[in-house]
């Protein structure tokens, strides 16, 4: 009996993906949906608020992911390198972007419309878990973050002394 690979003629076994990763299979894969460009350092990929055009795949280099907090200040909430996808939830939801994504030094970032992406998963279903998977994986880290954020809301306040422990 063969397998679901073999039957379709391709090898369907993939090498595990690195947390936050997409697998080399599905970066091939995506090879010929996506258009790569080199943004200099600072170059705004996406910004929140803005309408969802699609997902952005860091290629090398790195991309900032900010959070916007008022009065022209963002807050910095962490930097991805190659192989991190950004802009997915969004792109499956087709609601607006959440935050904003910066470029690092010399960071080149594919872009795939969202149309072409949501085509894809159609088309490659055996793909669709991976996406799971990294949707899962974003979930995870943000409740992790805000774990910590809770854990350490701020700088300790100078207490009064007549709210002092001894």
């Amino acid at each position: 009996m063969q397998d679901r690979g073999q039957e379709r003629g391709t090898d369907i076994v993939s090498t595990p993906p690195m947390p936050g990763k997409l697998s080399p299979d599905l970066l091939q894969a995506l090879h010929g949906i996506k258009s790569v460009r080199l943004f200099p350092k600072g170059a705004t990929l996406f910004q929140q608020g803005s309408a969802v055009t699609g997902v952005y795949l860091v290629e090398s280099g790195e991309a900032r992911v900010l959070l916007p907090t008022g009065q022209s200040q963002k807050q910095l909430l962490e930097v991805v390198g190659p192989g991190t996808m950004l802009g997915l939830s969004e792109t499956m939801s087709g609601e607006n972007y959440r935050i904003t994504a910066e470029a690092g030094d010399k960071a080149a970032v594919a872009f795939i419309p969202r149309e072409d992406f949501l085509k894809f998963l159609r088309e490659h279903s055996d793909f669709c878990m991976q996406v799971v998977r990294l949707l899962s994986e974003d979930l995870h880290g943000l409740y992790h973050k805000f774990r910590s954020i809770s854990a350490h809301p701020g700088r300790p306040r100078h207490r009064p002394l007549d709210e002092q422990l001894n």
